[in-house]
């Protein structure tokens, strides 16, 4: 049996590790100084706790990092300086370059490096979830992770490879997101709000529908999306396109944030805290 440590049991990684479980693998996470919440999320999905990162790191044939973007090469740093030597499978929404400079700093400490990028849900039903790997050891890596729900993709190329596809991604996806509710508060400012619904009616038919399920869906994860926008921009500006376009989008989820931990705000509400100074 394959001993995996999965690092960060939040909403998405906590149910990678209960599909990998469903694949026979053994799956631990560290509780230490966690909250009473993710220590909730990891039992329901069926981990073990080993009690810390080290524990974890003794035991596993392979470590999986599924964070927030911001604390991706942190997490690599903590795991590097404990002489992991088995395969670390970074699968954090990061651009190409960040992700190289993770499998840097986890081949010092004497892990195998597999670059990795999750698109879609977390996974629940069948074809819902992909997880793109690449790099050295990609093809067992992908073999570990098809289990229950999660389908696992190897990319060809090396590491950056599966960062690069989810980074295209989901610079349409939460992107184009973004645009919409930035799109939307600008003519809410302007008082011309009704006039465009009107019109989008006629020409644009699914914009309102969308404008309220990208509100909907994506403002208690805002403050997740600011740093996966930055790594898309950095993506985009490594290859000499503008990364304009997701910087703003940053910001757009940065207004967004204020509504983490509270209640599902309404759209209109959304549109207040994005325009905070609006026309007199």
């Amino acid at each position: 049996m394959t001993t995996i440590g999965l690092l960060n049991p939040g909403e998405m990684g906590s149910m990678v590790g209960a599909a990998v479980r469903s694949g026979e693998a053994r799956v631990l996470w560290a509780g230490e100084g966690r909250s009473a919440a993710t220590h909730k999320r990891a039992s329901d999905a069926g981990l073990e706790d080993a009690g810390s990162v080290a524990a974890v790191a003794r035991a596993s044939d392979v470590i999986l990092s599924v964070c927030p973007p911001h604390a991706a090469v942190d997490l690599a740093k903590e795991v590097a300086a404990l002489r992991f030597a088995g395969i670390y499978v970074d699968g954090n929404a990061v651009s190409p370059a960040t992700a190289r400079e993770i499998g840097g700093i986890v081949e010092k400490g004497g892990a195998t490096f597999v670059d990795g990028g999750i698109i879609g849900p977390p996974p629940v039903k069948p074809g819902s979830t992909r997880f793109y790997v690449s790099g050295s050891g990609a093809e067992r890596v992908a073999q570990l992770l098809t289990a229950g729900p999660l389908q696992a993709i190897v990319v060809p190329g090396g590491a950056g490879a599966a960062s690069a596809v989810k980074m295209a991604y989901a610079s349409w996806t939460k992107g184009s997101s973004a645009l919409l509710l930035a799109v939307c508060a600008m003519a809410s400012a302007e008082g011309v709000e009704d006039s465009l619904v009107r019109e989008w009616k006629i020409s644009q038919p699914d914009l309102s529908a969308r404008a309220e399920g990208a509100s909907k869906s994506n403002a208690k994860k805002a403050w997740r999306f600011i740093g996966e926008m930055e790594e898309i921009a950095a993506t985009y500006a490594a290859v000499g396109l503008p990364d304009g376009f997701h910087l703003g989008a940053a910001e757009i989820y940065r207004r967004m944030a204020i509504y983490k931990d509270g209640p599902t705000p309404s759209l209109a509400e959304v549109l207040r805290a994005l325009t905070p100074r609006r026309p007199a």
